[in-house]
């Protein structure tokens, strides 16, 4: 079973805050502060956030300058998910991803549909790694945020997590980039 390790010393990351919405601000942007304050909470640094209309160029261009920057470990988008005209966020994102991360959207609809049933089919949640970031495509809503956060998310971006979390081997994302 999972837990976590005293004998290991948190290490914050960078992660990067995207919202993706042709209505929000960031004064109405409850998903975005949500994300906001958990990864601050558990002692992670905000390295950046943004809000950025449905559109794949600016959701891919806001993402492609966290990926260039070292100071951002990790992006977590919110908003886009899911399957009318305006939602494109996953299809602005994948594309980018050197390798997907199926696993995360199986469990984060296991988490989901606990708390809202069949209804989490209407998410396409997704995340994979790019650059040597981790990306996490997450649906529009604050209690799907926190569900990612709570249930994933904040047990797998901290060091400490046993027996193995996403820290561990941030160290090797970028291995295939070094052979050439």
């Amino acid at each position: 079973m999972a837990d976590v390790s005293d004998a290991r010393r948190f290490i914050p990351l960078g992660i990067a805050v995207l919202t993706v919405s042709d209505t929000r601000s960031l004064d109405d942007d409850r998903s975005g502060d949500t994300l906001a304050g958990r990864l601050t909470e558990a002692g992670h640094r905000l390295a950046g956030r943004a809000i950025v209309p449905d559109e794949v160029a600016r959701i891919r261009g806001q993402v492609e300058q966290w990926i260039a920057d070292p100071a951002v470990d990790v992006v977590l988008t919110t908003g886009g998910t899911g399957f009318t005209g305006r939602d494109v966020t996953p299809e602005a994102l994948e594309p980018l991803f050197e390798k997907r991360m199926d696993g995360f959207s199986a469990v984060f609809h296991r988490i989901s549909y606990d708390k809202i049933g069949t209804s989490t089919l209407q998410s396409r949640a997704t995340a994979g790694v790019a650059g040597a970031t981790y990306i996490f495509v997450l649906p529009g809503s604050p209690g799907a945020c926190r569900d990612a956060w709570d249930g994933i998310l904040g047990q797998q971006l901290d060091y400490r997590h046993r027996p193995c979390n996403f820290v561990e081997i941030m160290p090797r994302l970028d291995e295939h980039l070094r052979r050439g």
